[in-house]
């Protein structure tokens, strides 16, 4: 169990930075001692005479023995992290070093930190709410420009800033309804009841805004799924070889070579796309390339876009025209991306002529790579991230998502009372429901259990 109690009395210390063999390694201590603990084995300058955010150079040593000879950066409560005294040890990164370090900082009064502690004790601190602190995890754990800057968006505040000004509104409105219950028998209106009923449209406006992002954003954090489908031997494998630049899939001449899922990743305008090469959809009595098939479906029902790719010698328009109702009952039809392949041994204008009752069509050859950049962009499209806007505030976090409906849940009750010929008490607890639930977000609402359930996910050194 965590430790949540505000500016707790003990100082911990962990190592910050990967573990093993390299150049250098950090190891961070945070608490009302950690300057003194450092300053006991550290050989230089007096840490406990220097100003924050300053570096010093010197030696770490046990006995009069030098460990190493290391940077000591101080920063100086409030002025750091957690807000409290802390210190950022540089040191070489051997694994012997790092833990000689660390047990000499134990030994001298610190303890080894949680998962997650450092950031809990900037939330606990008021340095960061609830939001901007899970933010912390996703930038580290972000891995293309996209996840990078919505992290960044909103470890900034821009988040949390606009939910609260909203939950702001609503306490305004809910002190109101408190006072004309204290009032009941005068039989007084304090909470103007058609500026209450807009300023919940106004929120609910901008609530659902914010859940209907939770797709998108939620696909940027994880990366965006996508299937590629089609009849055995149409060159699934080797457009997925094609995108990857590399041989990561098998490719054989052979009718149902693919009798599983192969998955990998490749960032396509600084998105991450989970490619998936399934089994080819096709009547079979073979078992094992049966599961292989229903697999297929299973992932084209997960996925946000669906590659269905043919060989356009061997489907004509009718057939094709059935297979995307078939794709329908699985996916929706606006996922569906269709893709003629083996462009290199037919003609592009005839192939078009054919196909020209079905809008969207593209003409590739994966082996021979003519045409991938327009693959490329009709992807992006399909997955909307050509309507991601930077400065636009999404949500990627199914605990955010979750508080949001029960929030909209509790708003469009709160409507519905207001038509009805009841007192304020059942409207005003469903005011309160609603500002719970915002509150949830941003840890204005919290528990010990859903801290926990938060801040052990984080690596021992943040």
């Amino acid at each position: 169990m965590l430790q949540t109690t505000p500016f707790a009395e003990d100082t911990i210390v962990a190592l910050a930075t990967p573990s093993g063999t390299g150049a250098i390694a950090v190891i961070r201590l945070s608490g009302p001692d950690a300057i003194k603990i450092c300053n006991k084995v550290f050989f230089g300058k007096n840490l406990e005479k220097q100003t924050s955010h300053t570096v010093h150079f010197g030696t770490i040593r046990e006995n009069d023995v030098i460990v190493d000879e290391v940077l000591a950066t101080v920063f100086v409560a409030p002025h750091s992290y957690t807000r409290e005294n802390s210190v950022e040890v540089s040191c070489h990164a051997s694994p012997y070093i790092i833990q000689k370090l660390i047990n000499l900082f134990i030994k001298n009064g610190a303890r080894t930190a949680k998962p997650g502690e450092f950031t809990l004790r900037a939330f606990l601190n008021g340095q960061l709410d609830l939001s901007q602190a899970e933010a912390v995890a996703d930038l580290i754990a972000s891995r293309t420009e996209a996840s990078h800057n919505m992290a960044l968006r909103q470890l900034r505040g821009g988040f949390s800033n606009e939910l609260k000004v909203l939950r702001q509104q609503l306490i305004d409105f809910a002190a109101l309804i408190e006072l004309e219950l204290d009032f009941s028998e005068e039989d007084v209106e304090f909470a103007n009841r058609p500026q209450l009923k807009a300023l919940i449209n106004s929120i609910q406006s901008v609530i659902r805004k914010l859940i209907s992002s939770f797709d998108l954003g939620n696909a940027i954090k994880n990366g965006i799924p996508v299937v590629i489908s089609g009849k055995p031997n149409v060159g699934k494998s080797t457009l997925l070889n094609a995108l990857l630049n590399e041989e990561r899939a098998i490719v054989s001449e052979i009718a149902g070579t693919t009798r599983d899922t192969i998955e990998d990743e490749i960032n396509i305008g600084g998105i991450n796309f989970r490619f998936i090469d399934t089994a080819g959809i096709r009547e079979t009595s073979d078992k094992i390339e049966a599961i292989g098939v229903e697999k297929a479906y299973e992932k084209i029902r997960q996925s946000a876009v669906v590659i269905y790719l043919f060989d356009p010698e061997e489907t004509d328009a009718k057939e094709l025209g059935e297979i995307v109702l078939e794709l329908s009952k699985h996916t929706s039809a606006e996922s569906i991306l269709l893709v003629a392949n083996k462009l290199d041994k037919g003609n592009e204008q005839e192939w078009k002529k054919r196909y020209k009752e079905l809008n969207g069509v593209l003409f590739i050859s994966a082996r021979d790579k003519v045409h991938l950049d327009q693959f490329t962009e009709t992807l992006l499209h399909k997955a909307h991230v050509d309507q991601l806007n930077n400065d636009e505030t999404m949500i990627s976090n199914v605990r955010h998502l979750e508080a949001l409906q029960k929030t909209n849940e509790a708003l469009d009750d709160t409507l519905h009372l207001m038509d009805q010929p009841f007192g304020g008490e059942l409207l005003a607890f469903e005011i309160k429901r609603a500002l719970h639930h915002l509150g949830e977000i941003t840890g204005d609402i919290s528990n010990e259990d859903l801290l926990d359930s938060i801040f052990t996910r984080f690596c021992i050194g943040k």
